[in-house]
């Protein structure tokens, strides 16, 4: 009989939500720096069970002076795959459902040197349809440019391999669920890495999506089927009912971050990938004894797990002992991938071509990707070279209790505070970047009016962003100045929420092109911006919840008299919760 580790009972969930929601999973990290020249393996650990031995059969082994060579045998092989064998077994008599998948071990895919080795490979993604690059819920996009967001998601599924992995079975629950969801951001700097997670029960708005259907585990596609939007649902029930394109849309709208990137990943590849690199060490101050998943680790201490343990390490929400469920979990993740970006900074994975090439399959073979393509991690692992552990930080979205049917209340105000400070690029918690962060200064625009002469209005780029609350109006508002013969850049809304007034921002530099579109919107005000480069921001201000005015520019060449400049507060600091829960890289396994 398998069993339910959700730990809920059906009458704890709303009628309209979709049955069977498990747990279990944990999401992706960020890679090593590629090394400049591979050395000579002189140092191989035993594998951990057959596959990984056999893959190695067969496999050149480089040195220095590009002849080929074995590694060295190991005498306790032998011992080491019985004791492999008896854990497998074992795993395969007692596993009850995974509740969820686990996206980790893509650190070494987002920030790694090993993306080098793909180079040689001509093998494609699976690629979905699931970003949103023209969505009003992004804030302050002009801010964003250059900047990586992958969102990362471990899903559960029945189907396939998952179903032998001790997922469960399409009869016991259809669908796939995203029971881990993080964010991974990568300024443009290239400087640090914030790893932003999702507990898998937060209460959400989702937005009208279509169905998802993954009935055919190798292609899921989307339906015809349209759902409205609904109110109080779970953050992992999203994905369920409408897949890919309904998840981002909801991250985008709570975070106001610009997703460019999407990878999700089901718990078969991740058990695959951690043994492609030999295990992770994790250090338990005491045995994790799982109500449902039983013993997870039997004894305290420093120790590497295997890909079947660790799918349990990560994934386990009914630990004795921890009470917090589902945060405790997370806790547990992020220290996880901690110690495997540990590792694998200083690992043979990237010497050892044996190891590379499976790790790399696993991942292709087992991941869901919009926007992900080798050379575009190449490029993007490149430029993190010099990023250290230490300039990883992990942070949990703060939630306060839970709602009457069991969902976690988000506290809005103090996620749109973390968002706003890690696209300003403001110190984290526990940060030790290996370039300090730049952080803007507030500045004051003069209100002393100066006089400037119309431009052409088609050499002024636009971002349109929406500060009146009123849906609609960015894009309302951009048709109209379109018109009128500016070149619309982007719509979205406001970054510091909304504005009593509506006026135009503008770079140093900028004052004539700030002041002609101004001439176009009567009532607008102009003001100085430390955080705009080439694009001129449009901000509808409350002054326009009825309607829009646009009319045509001044003339091009005319003396512009009649517009009036504000003063700029938009750059203060984002300040930050007190209890943010945070886990940096660098922090060792065991104290």
């Amino acid at each position: 009989m398998v069993q339910d580790i959700t730990g809920a009972t059906p009458a704890a969930r709303p009628a309209s939500r979709r049955p069977a929601e498990r747990s279990a999973s944990a999401a992706p990290p960020v890679a090593p720096p590629e090394p400049e020249q591979a050395e000579e393996v002189t140092d191989v650990l035993p594998p951990l069970d057959e596959p990984t031995r056999a893959k190695r059969k067969g496999v050149s082994w480089p040195t220095k002076d590009g002849k080929d060579a074995k590694p060295k045998p190991v005498g306790t092989a032998q011992t080491r795959l019985q004791a492999s064998k008896e854990r497998r077994n074992k795993r395969l008599r007692t596993a009850g459902r995974a509740g969820g998948a686990v996206c980790a071990v893509l650190a070494l895919l987002v920030t790694g040197g090993g993306w080098s080795y793909l180079r040689s490979t001509t093998d494609s993604f699976t690629q979905v349809s699931a970003l949103d690059d023209n969505s009003e819920d992004v804030i302050d996009s002009n801010a964003q440019l250059g900047d990586e967001n992958y969102l990362l998601v471990g899903t559960d599924t029945r189907a396939g391999a998952n179903g032998q992995l001790g997922a469960g079975t399409l009869d016991d629950a259809e669908g796939s669920r995203a029971d881990t969801t993080m964010l991974v951001h990568i300024p443009k700097a290239r400087n640090r890495v914030v790893v932003v997670s999702f507990p898998r029960d937060l209460d959400v708005t989702r937005p009208q999506c279509n169905g998802w259907d993954t009935s055919d585990g190798n292609n899921p596609v989307y339906t015809k089927e349209t759902f409205p939007p609904f109110m109080g649902d779970k953050l992992n029930a999203v994905y369920a009912l409408g897949g890919p394109k309904c998840l981002v849309s909801t991250i985008q709208r709570l975070t106001g971050s610009s997703i460019n990137h999407f990878i999700a990943i089901d718990f078969a590849g991740f058990e695959a990938m951690v043994n492609q690199v030999e295990g992770v060490e994790v250090c338990a101050s005491k045995p994790i004894v799982d109500e449902v998943l039983g013993t997870v680790l039997a004894q305290p201490g420093k120790q590497r797990i295997d890909g079947a343990t660790a799918l349990n390490y990560v994934r386990a929400r009914h630990v004795y002992g921890e009470e917090r469920s589902d945060y405790d979990r997370i806790n547990r993740q992020q220290r996880f991938l901690a110690s495997l970006l540990r590792g694998a900074l200083s690992s043979r994975v990237l010497f050892d071509l044996g190891k590379l090439n499976g790790f790399i399959d696993a991942f292709r073979k087992h991941t869901l990707v919009d926007k992900v393509e080798s050379s575009d991690l190449l490029m993007l692992g490149r430029s993190l070279q010099k990023v250290d552990a230490g300039a990883v930080t992990f942070i949990t979205v703060p939630t306060a209790g839970t709602t009457s049917y069991g969902n976690e209340i988000p506290r809005e105000s103090d996620i749109k505070a973390i968002f706003k400070a890690i696209r300003d690029d403001q110190p984290l918690p526990g940060e030790k970047p290996t370039v300090q962060a730049n952080v803007p200064a507030p500045t004051q625009a003069s209100p002393t009016p100066t006089k400037h002469k119309a431009v052409d209005p088609s050499t002024v780029s636009l971002l349109v962003s929406n500060g009146s609350g009123v849906e609609g109006l960015a894009r309302t508002a951009a048709t109209k100045l379109g018109n009128q013969g500016f070149t619309i850049y982007n719509t979205g809304n406001y970054a510091n929420g909304t504005s009593t007034t509506t006026k135009v921002r503008y770079a140093p530099g900028l004052e004539a092109e700030a002041a002609t579109v101004a001439t176009s919107i009567p009532g607008a005000t102009i003001e100085a911006a430390d955080d705009l480069g080439g694009i001129v921001e449009v901000v509808i201000g409350g002054d326009s919840k009825t309607g829009v005015t646009v009319k045509a520019p001044t003339p091009v060449g005319d003396e512009i008299t009649n517009v009036t400049t504000s003063t700029s507060t938009s750059s203060t600091p984002a300040v930050l919760p007190s209890d943010l829960e945070h886990v940096n890289a660098a922090d060792e396994v065991c104290k």
